[in-house]
């Protein structure tokens, strides 16, 4: 008599499953809600047009207005200027759209459903830095293009070029952590009225518009240092010449302490909105 024996399967180990919370999970889950969020921003007209198309129109118009007259008192062309403070603008602004739409998920109740589901707890905020990042690559190159058309020019070598493009990448992540902060606590109409002033008055005082020494001697501190003036300035000497340790140093300071600030009272905001009933 013959014995056949079957061969059973065996049931699945614990340690076999994939928790919610394990590294494994992390980047496909990031890159599913990562794809959510720019198709959101996709969708939404007015959001393309304040971070597309108003930087390059206010670029051209200022071109238009200013460019001669910045060029007689600086020696250069205004778009080493305008160029950077526009791609700026439109990495701040870029920022605020995205913290409003947060603001929308939270009363919406969309971050407290995502929050229950067996999802890395992680993943939200990857998703939204890697969406930003996408967002102000896109944003830099569109308002890029604009420039060169124009008759902008890298003329310091690939590295250089290289550091230019990282500026407006650390700059936007920096604000944007700044604006989410803000967004946990204010209204949406408060965010946006009062990023719109702040905004409006960095770009003013900046060095965008005219060097330093052109701007009332009791005002010259403020507009050296503000972060839009550095990173202006560290953009402009990498792209065409000039000291670059100083501005490139002052940016990395502004990027690194908003972000040191903010970054605590951002995740305890976005844990407390997803978590709130």
């Amino acid at each position: 008599m013959t014995l056949v024996y079957e061969e059973e399967t065996a049931p699945p180990q614990a340690h076999d499953r994939v928790q919610e919370n394990s590294a494994r999970v992390l980047i496909p889950q990031t890159l599913v809600q990562t794809r959510r969020i720019l198709l959101k921003w996709a969708r939404d007209l007015t959001a393309i047009i304040m971070v597309t198309a108003l930087p390059v129109m206010f670029l051209v118009t200022m071109n238009i207005v200013l460019g001669h007259a910045v060029s007689q008192v600086t020696g250069y062309s205004g778009l080493y200027n305008t160029v950077p403070m526009n791609v700026l603008a439109a990495a701040v602004n870029g920022a605020a759209v995205g913290a409003i739409g947060l603001i929308g998920e939270r009363d919406d109740g969309l971050l407290r459903r995502l929050w229950v589901l067996p999802i890395h707890r992680a993943s939200g905020i990857c998703s939204r830095i890697v969406a930003e990042i996408v967002r102000i690559m896109i944003t830099t190159v569109v308002v890029l293009t604009a420039g060169l058309i124009m008759g902008f020019r890298f003329k310091q070598g690939i590295l250089p070029t290289l550091a230019w493009l990282s500026i407006p990448v650390l700059f936007g992540l920096a604000f944007a952590t700044l604006i989410t902060t803000i967004a946990w606590y204010a209204s949406k109409n408060f965010l946006l009225e009062a990023i719109t002033l702040v905004h409006l008055l960095a770009i003013l005082f900046s060095t965008g518009f005219l060097p330093v020494n052109q701007f009332p001697k009791w005002i010259q501190p403020v507009v050296a240092h503000q972060p839009i003036s550095c990173a202006i300035d560290a953009m402009r000497a990498l792209s065409l010449g000039g000291s670059v340790r100083t501005p490139m140093i002052a940016t990395l300071l502004w990027v690194v302490g908003i972000a040191a600030v903010c970054i605590g009272p951002t995740l305890s905001g976005y844990r407390r909105a997803s978590t709130r009933r």
